[in-house]
């Protein structure tokens, strides 16, 4: 793969970011993308390393020692058709993937991995810019009509895989626009949504109907798609937030996370917020609590929006600088990591827990009481957390973002009609192997994503939708040429 000789003879490089201090000015995208001729130079240091580690590093198994190797030879064209081999959005996962695959890649054991996330990103833009990425209709229609609920990545994966197959499919989204997570949940500065709009162009092309502010379960009852439809797929994301039940909860001022961010993307694509409505960032001191994904766009967001100050607290410690590469490779590493948001300007606290909202006479938030905690082992091997003995101290807050995670999907409205079967975790139940592979409790209804799997990654949602869609389209006629 590339050229045998080339991770020796070239360092890694990959893309750099525009100034903080001019990218906090606006939400565009703000990454410098690399030549081609350097892009050439980072495929090349692709090497033959026997076992492939990076393909099943990728939740969609791309194919990326071939790509990479296409790159390097300059066969752009080639390069796009093996990377849309396995996935249907690389300009989604070029974008906001974390990128398990560098760390599974064999030269990440001298920390220098073959720039995948960059060279995905670079084949696809490519191609859109080329024309090369056209909408592949169906030769033939099966006049099998399919529901898909919810547009968000796996949704999109399967509603694409199964309008290829030839049936009729309709997606159903309760949001104003197309794209779930993608378009309301993912700040503009991480993800433009005109990448958004060009490939739902493409699959409207290909037949696929798209109805909007249509919330299944509450506009429009569940059964009725069960009626009409031969099959529905329900891939809707894992929306129920963590709470933080202490005491202060009910203070003006304390938000989930994702509708201050789903509040800010509305805005900036556009969108009249109602008055009052606007959760607002401007001339606060902001303390986000949840040191993940999500509280980092919280970040972000409100360094763009004017806040005086921004903390992140995170129950947990603070990870190790460096992973151990023998214990931990090829698989993801726990290790200390900073986003691009975090680098913006944002005071990083571990170990710590939320004790007290304090509030003022208005009932607004003003303060968190916090405490440092320790964690240790028990006699059976699990995790236990505890307090420091005069560790507590305050910080000043106006704003408090709640960015601890999602426990599952809302269970009110559609899935409390249709009475699927749920995990211990709150999940719809489904299987991904065999011949019930994604199907739900109840006969012709699927389910994939966050919606099956808890909240998990974009890359994950995307295998799991095309990998429903192969189960769907074997239910419908027996048998599938669709690939996993």
């Amino acid at each position: 793969m590339g050229k045998p000789t080339g991770f020796m003879e070239y360092p890694r490089q990959d893309r750099t970011y525009q100034p903080a201090a001019d990218r906090i000015n606006h939400y565009k995208e703000f990454v410098n993308p690399l030549s081609e001729a350097e892009l050439t130079i980072q495929g090349a240091r692709c090497m033959d390393c026997g076992i492939p580690f990076c393909h099943s590093g990728c939740p969609v198994n791309n194919l990326i020692p071939d790509w990479n190797d296409l790159v390097y030879r300059q066969d752009w064209k080639a390069a796009n058709d093996m990377l849309h081999a396995t996935n249907n959005f690389p300009e989604f996962t070029g974008r906001i993937c974390p990128a398990p695959c560098e760390a599974s890649c064999t030269l990440n054991l001298t920390d220098s991995p073959v720039t995948i996330k960059t060279i995905e990103f670079s084949i696809v833009e490519k191609a859109w810019a080329e024309g090369w990425i056209q909408p592949q209709i169906a030769p033939r229609k099966s006049g099998r009509r399919v529901a898909v609920v919810g547009s968000g990545p796996a949704g999109l994966a399967c509603a694409q895989q199964l309008a290829r197959a030839g049936h009729l499919v309709r997606v159903f989204e309760k949001e104003n626009r197309i794209g779930g997570l993608l378009r309301y949940g993912i700040p503009d500065f991480k993800l433009n949504k005109k990448v958004i709009d060009r490939r739902i162009a493409q699959m409207k092309a290909e037949g696929v109907k798209f109805h909007t502010n249509t919330h299944i379960g509450v506009d429009i009852p569940a059964r009725k798609l069960v009626d009409e439809f031969h099959a529905v797929v329900l891939t809707g994301g894992s929306e129920q937030p963590r709470d933080l039940p202490v005491p202060g909860r009910e203070l003006k001022g304390i938000h989930f996370a994702m509708d201050f961010l789903r509040c800010n993307s509305h805005r900036v694509q556009g969108d009249e917020i109602p008055k009052g409505k606007f959760v607002s960032a401007t001339g606060k001191h902001v303390v986000v609590i949840g040191g993940g994904d999500t509280g980092s766009d919280c970040i972000g967001t409100s360094i763009r929006q004017g806040a005086i100050s921004v903390t992140q607290i995170e129950i947990l410690p603070q990870p190790p600088e460096k992973e151990n590469k023998a214990l931990t490779w090829p698989y993801w590493p726990n290790k200390m990591r900073t986003s691009s948001s975090q680098e913006e300007g944002c005071t990083r606290i571990w170990s710590v827990a939320t004790k007290e909202f304090v509030g003022d006479d208005q009932g607004s938030v003003k303060k968190l009481r916090c405490v440092k905690v320790e964690w240790h082992k028990d006699d059976a091997g699990n995790w236990q957390m505890s307090e420091v003995a005069g560790s507590e101290f305050e910080l000043d807050a106006d704003l408090v973002t709640l960015a601890m995670g999602f426990l599952h999907p809302v269970h009110k409205g559609m899935l409390e009609e249709l009475k699927t079967s749920l995990d211990k975790s709150g999940n719809v139940k489904a299987r991904t192997e065999g011949r019930s592979a994604y199907k739900t409790s109840i006969d012709g209804i699927f389910t994939a994503g966050d919606m099956r799997r808890g909240q998990s990654l974009v890359v994950w949602a995307i295998r799991e939708g095309r990998q429903c869609a192969r189960a769907v389209d074997q239910y419908l006629m027996k048998s599938s040429g669709l690939p996993r």
